[in-house]
């Protein structure tokens, strides 16, 4: 069957249609993205202004004809935490279900880390072993670690690019105090989790996914994305350590011109570094694997093990 996924997020409104059925892993057939930076547009009271409600209304109905031309079948629609910790969350969903007909789900951030776990999973298979998964959204953090498919650990953390871009980098380029300050903040949330999943002893790989590790590991020298899914790409903490003062003392513009690098993601690329390398520093990572696949495979994937 073709299936179409949209995924309302807290950068980019993506619909993504594959071919997949159970059994058989999903190979994408067309991908249609906008870019709203829905965690960039929250007003003084961290609510969705109406512009910015409007903006998605009107992506979600372009989706929606692309995935009807594109013969989806049926499309799975998910929102992640711009629209779940959004103070007007619940007249933005009956906004949207009201003009649209799209009943968006709002996963919890528990939720995205455990279904970007499966994806990882299912990527890497069983032979990995324990896995250490970290994702980097626009507006969150997710970690997650375990053997099986399902991890024995996963949270959600207020740590996405767009979100901490918007509350701490204000400057282009950012002044060095707000950028130190931010740094002391991520690492402080950060270490409240450790201990959590240090408890449960040293995975055997470490797993990175989501566009801000995709472009970092890209600029740090890994194959670009026309070199095909299947070659492998890693990120060190030894990479990152040289590039983030590097970002810091870029502007927006040119970050934008290193390799892999868009316009629309450069100003958040800084603050997606510094949660990146505080993740990988106070975890004890050397070497974290770039995983291709992410919170909508993962979705697809469960939907798949529903079908009878």
């Amino acid at each position: 069957m073709r299936l179409g996924v949209l995924d309302v997020g807290s950068n980019t409104v993506h619909l993504l249609v594959v071919d997949a059925h159970p059994g058989a892993r999903p190979l994408p057939a067309y991908s249609h993205k906008a870019e709203l930076r829905l965690a960039e547009l929250l007003d003084e009271e961290g609510a969705i202004a109406d512009d910015g409600v409007e903006r998605l209304i009107a992506t979600i109905h372009e989706a929606l004809q692309v995935s009807e031309d594109k013969g989806a079948e049926d499309v799975l629609p998910f929102a992640t935490s711009a629209v779940r910790e959004a103070a007007n969350a619940e007249s933005v969903l009956a906004r949207v279900a009201d003009e649209t007909g799209v009943k968006l789900t709002v996963l919890t951030g528990e939720e995205e880390a455990r279904l970007t776990f499966l994806a990882a999973r299912r990527w890497f298979g069983w032979s990995a072993g324990k896995l250490l998964v970290l994702d980097i959204g626009g507006g969150s953090l997710e970690i997650a670690y375990g053997m099986d498919e399902d991890p024995d650990k996963a949270v959600s953390l207020p740590l996405g690019a767009g979100r901490l871009t918007a509350a701490w980098l204000p400057g282009d380029p950012p002044d060095p105090d707000d950028v130190r300050a931010l740094r002391r903040y991520v690492r402080a949330q950060i270490a409240r989790v450790v201990s959590e999943f240090s408890r449960l002893g040293e995975p055997d790989h470490v797993v990175a996914t989501s566009k801000t590790y995709r472009q970092l590991a890209r600029i740090a020298g890994a194959a670009r994305s026309a070199e095909g899914l299947y070659t492998h790409r890693a990120l060190s903490a030894k990479a990152l350590e040289e590039w983030v003062p590097r970002l810091a003392a870029m502007p927006a513009a040119e970050r934008a011109e290193l390799p892999g690098v868009s316009e629309g993601r450069a100003r958040q690329l800084l603050a997606g570094a510094l949660v990146a390398e505080g993740a990988m520093d106070l975890f004890g990572v050397e070497t974290a694997e770039i995983c291709p696949w992410a919170l909508r495979e993962g979705v697809i994937l469960k939907r798949l093990d529903q079908l009878p």
